[in-house]
């Protein structure tokens, strides 16, 4: 990681991520989407766009301009492409939101935002997926960590075609008759590919070398982390699989999400194993706040899918699938986002900062940029918000879940001001602050051209 060139824009990324989410959060708060109306509704649409593309999926893009070369330990090919790509991705995302909202009749907006916003966030989402994609291809063979982020950038180049398609139809451009089933029987395929495929599978790949780095782990393949990655990129094959025969529209689809949901719980109680090794092989004993956030992450992974399996034997996934969906949104996702953000917000700045002092200078440690004390009561919040959110969804209470919402919307925004600290150097002692004239990090905006660091 100290050798690596630190990317000038991830800090872009994630702070129009954080936007996102407090917007997604206000939206919550104040009743828009689901469930105060249905899980189809473009009220919701416009919701779940916020959070998965604008939040999760920005976040998740500015975290790997940082970590493909770190993974593969080659610099980014086709680095410029990520300040034009933001701008496109913001754009987008926006406009696609903003289609939605039309949509729905609330605002007078022509539904051909839908298809232009799509096709921003194409753009944005294919300019970075070439560049990680290049930058894989000229390292192999790749490490375990990587593979995981190549079938993530598939997963994703298939969210994407089925997400045209559809605002293609929504917004009447597109009227195929197979373009059309897809849109109404294909919708959980677009949200499969996306939730599980490019940011859950992703997820997971980054967790194997971001946990054993900050923890001190042992980093080597295992045996069961080589079948999560095998069963996982089988099942996501299996969806995909599943475009196909609902366009013809023949039998076997049913069979085909059977075998991938089969294959989708082995793949997480492998991955959750694993990941209890690494918390019990670590040398660091003391175990930092963004490794204790995460446990609340894993606990939400497995709870969503214990829930999904119960409900599906049950037969009442049709009703309690926003509930699903929910926990791995923002308990699973936005947990561990939110966790690790608290780790690599500072990581990096001390790294953009301190970097060129050290062995010249005395300099702070990374945990002197942070104040955890501060931080887990808000973490703690959070995670006491999603449970109350699943189960206010579980039980119908619109009226407790945007209770649920205001209260993880103070969360959010308290954990936003910590890194607004860090970046700011508010935690760090006086004395070691800006030693012999180093200067303070923009907050968002880089202000350091790429160089390697000693």
């Amino acid at each position: 990681m100290f050798a690596a060139t630190l990317s000038r824009w991830t800090m872009s990324y994630f702070a129009a991520a954080l936007i996102f989410l407090v917007l997604g959060e206000i939206m919550m708060a104040l009743g828009f989407g689901y469930p105060v109306s249905s899980l189809e509704a473009p009220e919701t649409l416009a919701l779940v766009h916020v959070v998965v593309l604008g939040w999760l999926s920005l976040l998740m893009t500015g975290a790997l301009l940082q970590f493909v070369p770190v993974l593969v330990g080659q610099p980014l090919s086709l680095p410029s492409v990520a300040l034009p790509a933001l701008l496109f991705l913001v754009g987008g995302i926006a406009t696609l939101t903003l289609g939605f909202v039309g949509l729905s009749g609330a605002t007078d907006l022509p539904v051909t935002l839908l298809p232009l916003g799509a096709a921003f966030s194409i753009v944005g989402f294919s300019a970075l997926g070439i560049s990680f994609a290049a930058t894989l291809w000229h390292a192999r063979p790749l490490a375990l960590p990587a593979r995981f982020v190549a079938v993530g950038l598939a997963a994703l180049l298939g969210t994407m075609m089925l997400g045209g398609v559809y605002t293609g139809v929504l917004s009447g451009l597109i009227v195929a008759e197979g373009a059309v089933d897809l849109t109404i029987d294909g919708l959980s395929l677009h949200a499969s590919l996306g939730l599980c495929g490019w940011l859950s599978f992703t997820t997971m790949g980054v967790s194997y070398r971001l946990l054993t780095m900050f923890m001190l782990s042992p980093d080597r393949e295992r045996r069961s982390s080589r079948a999560v990655f095998a069963l996982g990129a089988l099942c996501l094959g299996l969806l995909a699989a599943t475009v196909p025969v609902v366009v013809v529209g023949t039998i076997g689809r049913e069979r085909l999400l059977l075998l991938a949901v089969g294959l989708g719980a082995a793949v997480v109680a492998l991955y959750v194993g694993d990941i209890l090794r690494i918390y019990r092989e670590r040398r660091r004993k003391a175990i930092e706040l963004n490794s204790r956030a995460s446990i609340g992450a894993f606990v939400s992974l497995i709870a969503a899918s214990l829930l999904f399996v119960a409900l599906l034997t049950a037969g009442r996934l049709d009703t309690g699938i926003g509930a699903v969906v929910y926990l791995v949104v923002f308990g699973w996702l936005t947990g561990m986002g939110l966790a690790q953000l608290y780790k690599i917000v500072p990581f990096m700045t001390w790294l953009e900062c301190y970097g060129p002092a050290l062995g010249r200078l005395p300099t702070p440690r990374v945990q002197d940029l942070v104040t955890e004390t501060s931080a887990l009561r808000w973490f703690r919040l959070f995670y006491l918000t999603v449970a109350i959110g699943t189960l206010a969804l579980l039980i119908g209470s619109a009226l407790l879940f945007r209770f649920a919402s205001l209260g993880q919307l103070i969360a959010v925004n308290a954990l936003v001001l910590e890194f607004v600290r860090t970046r700011r150097l508010i935690n760090v002692p006086a004395e070691l602050r800006l030693p012999d004239g180093l200067v303070r990090p923009g907050l968002f905006l880089p202000t350091f051209s790429s160089r390697r660091f000693p």
